[in-house]
């Protein structure tokens, strides 16, 4: 064979080439995917009250737009994440982002409430991929300052959510909501037409054997961010999970992208054995329960800043104000709560790669409870909105969290499928949530309401606790067969 070449693994390949201008353009296309998906989500604290009006529903009838969307939601989710497990995160991307995109365009032209209960339900199927922007810009991302890094993309969750309170603001009152869904489509419209332009995750591509085209990507990587790759082969990472049959011998450190492939079948079986493996199982029940807690938590949070201040005042705890004044403070709550969630996302930041996800989660999780506590009993509106502020603010810093954990904990070959049902469980406290939120505190129930709220906020710091390892400073590769094992050097 004659002397032999020195070789690096992927995870060295990207620790040297670092995080420069090519993860900068990752992280702007991946945030505006967040963007477009956090537009999209904020449309429910407007157009159900707006669409009750002008159509006549119930209260039944209005909480159902937004079940509607989180139905579709708990769909597509896992559907994404099979198809980027299967057919790669590019495509993932791209067919979730023409879902969103048709579909909001078609919403704001609906005739009647059946086709727009329809309409939101399919917007809500393609927002659901949402987590595959997360999943692609992950797999750029070296080892260190991996969870700050991954934070970064909450804020154009912020950004979206800031737009999409103004765009309402500004559109709503002249316009009509109409106009708010068509003009909220732009931004899917937008990630669509850049998606041609965004490489697939060569990580995916090492997973699948396709090491000439994951060379490649790291080579154009490399170029982009001024730097160079190691000498030598790209070798095989002996931790990482391969979907190709003829893996490499131990003679052949070369990832060999010859051979038959895996048919999809095989490879979404595979992926569901591996979320119910041994190792896996009971983080994958848990990241379910903790999923669905912070996704009932943080939508009830934001559809109680509308909910509570009108209900009080239809309850009679307050006077009645004059329509145009009532628009007004809705708008502004909206606006001022969404703004929670900049300090929520700075003090993340901060502690993530300091004190770990677990220890993070768990204290934002408390504080959350503490700050909801004073809603139990009716409050007025300064003290109502400050909670609400404080508990966005955690809840949400929290979320943001438990996302990189969960893309984290799974090996390559299933972490479009594994992040994808634990979104979709998730989803399932966004579809009950309504009914409590806008139920319960429409029918004048705001304490048990609350009393709901804290539980589920306990339950979710209890199954922070049991999850059994801390992924802070590990490599990916290092995760899929060593979940268990004490924390070693990345």
């Amino acid at each position: 064979m004659g002397d032999q070449s020195p070789g690096y693994t992927l995870d060295e390949a990207l620790s040297t080439v670092g995080f420069g201008t090519f993860q900068g353009l990752a992280l702007v296309f991946s945030g505006l995917g967040w963007f477009a998906e956090a537009m999209e989500i904020m449309l429910l604290s407007f157009i159900g009250p707006t669409v009750k009006s002008e159509w006549t529903l119930s209260p039944t009838e209005e909480s159902f737009l937004t079940t509607a969307v989180f139905g579709g939601m708990l769909v597509g989710a896992y559907f994404w994440g099979f198809i980027s497990d299967a057919y790669g995160r590019r495509t993932g991307i791209q067919g979730a982002v023409v879902v969103v995109a048709g579909a909001g365009l078609l919403s704001a032209s609906s005739p009647d409430y059946k086709l727009l209960i329809i309409y939101r339900c399919f917007v809500g199927f393609g927002v659901a991929g949402g987590h595959i922007f997360a999943s692609w810009f992950l797999e750029f991302i070296p080892t260190s300052s991996r969870g700050a890094w991954m934070l970064s993309i909450s804020t154009f969750w912020i950004l979206g959510t800031l737009m999409g309170a103004s765009l309402a603001w500004i559109v709503m009152p002249s316009l009509g909501w109409r106009w708010l869904l068509a003009l909220s489509s732009i931004p899917a419209f937008l990630v669509l037409l850049f998606s041609n332009l965004a490489p697939e995750s060569p990580r995916y591509l090492y997973m699948k054997g396709r090491t000439t085209e994951a060379l490649g990507i790291l080579e154009k990587i490399a170029l982009i961010n001024r730097m160079e790759l190691p000498t030598g082969i790209l070798l095989y990472d002996q931790n990482m999970d391969l979907d190709e049959e003829n893996t490499p011998s131990d003679e052949t450190p070369l990832l060999s992208s010859t051979g038959k492939k895996r048919s999809y079948s095989e490879t979404f079986f595979k992926s569901l054995l591996e979320l119910f493996s041994s190792n896996l199982l009971g983080t994958t029940l848990l990241l379910w329960l903790l999923h669905f807690g912070y996704t009932f938590a943080y939508y009830g949070i934001v559809l109680l800043i509308t909910e509570l201040n009108s209900g009080q005042r239809e309850c009679g705890s307050m006077t009645i104000k004059s329509k145009n004044v009532q628009d007004a403070s809705l708008y502004m709550d909206v606006f001022i709560n969404t703004l929670a969630e900049i300090p929520g996302l700075v003090v993340a930041a901060v502690l993530v790669d300091r004190m770990g996800r677990k220890l993070t989660m768990e204290i934002l999780t408390m504080l959350t409870f503490i700050l909801m506590l004073p809603l139990i009993s009716h409050q007025n509106e300064l003290v109502t909105t400050a909670s609400l502020f404080g508990a966005r603010m955690f809840i949400s810093a929290a979320f943001t969290i438990l996302l990189v954990y969960a893309k984290e904990v799974y090996p390559t070959s299933a972490r479009g499928t594994g992040g994808g049902l634990a979104t979709s469980m998730g989803k399932t406290g966004g579809m009950v949530c309504p009914l409590v939120a806008v139920g319960l505190v429409s029918g004048c129930h705001q304490t048990a309401a609350i009393i709901l709220f804290e539980i589920i906020v306990l339950v979710s710091g209890l199954c922070i606790l049991l999850f059994p390892f801390e992924t802070k400073g590990r490599n990916l590769t290092d995760i899929t067969i060593n979940c268990f094992r004490s924390n070693e050097t990345s």
